[in-house]
């Protein structure tokens, strides 16, 4: 069974209750016995693997001729 968080309307506790997927209706407060009302919170996300940075999703060819493009221009013309 899911843990659901709930806040008392009077004496703002908040509390977990664990509830069947079919239950309907708000919760009572352990505390002060009003009722309360279920919080909802977004849920994290966590990117893994590969392809979620710029870096990921360049080619390699393009890589190579950014390379190329900079040592060429960081080269000074030597004297013979």
């Amino acid at each position: 069974m899911p843990i659901y968080e709930y806040e008392c309307q009077k004496c703002h506790l908040r509390f977990e209750l664990r509830r069947g997927f079919g239950e309907d209706g708000d919760g009572f407060c352990p505390q002060c016995g009003s009722e309360a009302r279920r919080i909802f919170s977004p849920v994290p996300i966590i990117f893994k693997g590969p392809g979620f940075y710029v870096t990921d999703n360049r080619r390699d060819h393009d890589r190579a001729s950014d390379k190329t493009d900079h040592n060429d221009k960081d080269r000074t013309p030597q004297a013979d």
